[in-house]
């Protein structure tokens, strides 16, 4: 057999009785320095566990042998350890585990917040990709597994590069059940001033989602809102037509004062907050289908202390028939109804106005450019392709937004 023994910071005095019996039994030891200096008396052969691969070689070797083998690996061997390795080269009647509390477990109880719904993720000599997909769907918690390299700060770079509208607490838990146990909370703009050796090596980082913080309205700019301000969808705060897609919507619609406009598809009304903070004079009527895109308009509305955005909740096109006849017209979402949408915005547009749609798909794109020619539109297309910075440890490289088609039409 072949003993695995997990074990934290606190050393022998963390091991049960019969667990602390299988290692004084043991007639090889196979460990870290770390590991194996707490055992520095024991009288068994110690293979220090350096290189992974040549150190399998050698417990496969002395398997030949009748020795009673103990490898010593951090917390549970099965949870992000050396377990899995093992399993894959020695037949699992052979293993035996004995499992010591996680990190992750350990980090939780520390902030005494329950983790049976929360995400777990390894950045330990990997990328930050799946860290990425979690943080873009807004997941309330998040335990990440650092190195030196995607450490505390570089996290928290990361996150602060991808611009996103949901905001989260780090949690630094270092040295975990030893006598340098350490835990911090930081916001991550106060975090990426600190120096990535102001945490010890052995940490882990757990991202707790919280509210939105006011914000401060002298402080933004007349246009071109960072997403991050607005309120979003909880499970899906990437959904909101982005910053640099907006300016361009922004400017294509040829916003002029005192003009009715309409917003499809409105979502979180990003695009109804920017016309209405340009044109203070004109009114915006926010068409959206769902009741909670509705609710966070209202709230966007009261956040940025706009009153010139009326939310119509409804299924466009029906919904649009009694709207007053608008001067410009920006579809970001037709839920499918796309050619009656036009053909409703065809009847009720007024003369000398445009239509503006930001489409994600070939098909709508097909489909919008065979109906306006149809029905004799000019139009002009716009394909933009848009990649904003990301850290990556020290370095930077381009992370790509979804691609969209932007068509501008006019009626001939």
């Amino acid at each position: 057999m072949i003993d695995v023994v997990g074990i934290g910071l606190d050393g022998v005095s963390g091991l049960t009785e019969t667990v602390r019996k299988v290692v004084e039994e043991a007639t090889i030891l196979v460990g870290s320095y770390r590991h194996l200096d707490y055992f520095s008396n024991h009288l068994a052969q110690k293979i220090v566990l350096k290189d992974i691969q040549q150190t399998l070689i050698e417990v496969q070797e002395q398997l030949k042998k009748p020795e009673k083998i103990v490898i010593l690996v951090s917390g549970d061997p099965l949870f992000f350890g050396l377990g899995r390795l093992l399993l894959e080269h020695f037949p699992s009647n052979i293993l035996q585990f004995h499992p010591h509390l996680n990190s992750v477990q350990l980090a939780f109880n520390r902030i005494k917040i329950p983790w049976h719904d929360a995400q777990i993720v390894s950045v330990h000599g990997r990328a930050l990709d799946e860290l990425n997909q979690l943080l873009q769907k807004g997941v309330d918690k998040i335990a990440i597994l650092t190195d030196s390299v995607n450490n505390p700060v570089a996290i928290a770079n990361f996150y602060l590069s991808l611009e996103l509208p949901t905001q989260y607490t780090f949690w630094i838990c270092e040295n975990l059940e030893s006598e340098t146990e350490k835990i911090t909370q930081f916001l991550a703009q106060d975090l990426v001033l600190k120096l990535e050796n102001d945490f010890a090596a052995l940490n882990i980082v757990i991202l707790m989602r919280q509210e939105n913080n006011p914000i401060q309205l002298n402080n933004l700019p007349l246009f071109g809102i960072a997403d991050s301000n607005f309120l979003a969808f909880k499970d899906r705060p990437g959904l909101m037509t982005k910053r640099e897609i907006r300016l361009i919507v922004l400017g294509e619609l040829s916003l002029q004062e005192k003009q009715i406009i309409w917003d499809i598809g409105a979502g979180t009304g990003s695009v109804s907050i920017e016309i209405a903070r340009l044109c203070p004079t004109s009114q915006i009527y926010a068409i959206e289908k769902t009741a909670i895109g509705i609710n966070l308009i209202e709230q966007n509305c009261q956040r940025f202390k706009v009153n010139n955005i009326n939310p119509i909740y409804g299924m466009a096109p029906d919904i649009l028939e009694n709207l007053p006849s608008p001067h410009r017209i920006f579809i970001g979402g037709s839920s499918g109804e796309l050619e009656t949408i036009l053909s409703c915005c065809n009847q009720k547009l007024a003369s000398q106005g445009n239509i503006v749609l930001a489409l994600a798909t070939i098909e709508n794109i097909h489909q919008s450019l065979s109906w306006f020619k149809k029905n004799k539109w000019q139009t002009k297309l716009l394909q933009v392709q848009i990649s904003r910075s990301t850290t990556v440890g020290e370095l930077t490289r381009f992370s790509p937004l979804n691609p969209v088609t932007i068509i501008t039409a006019h009626q001939l």
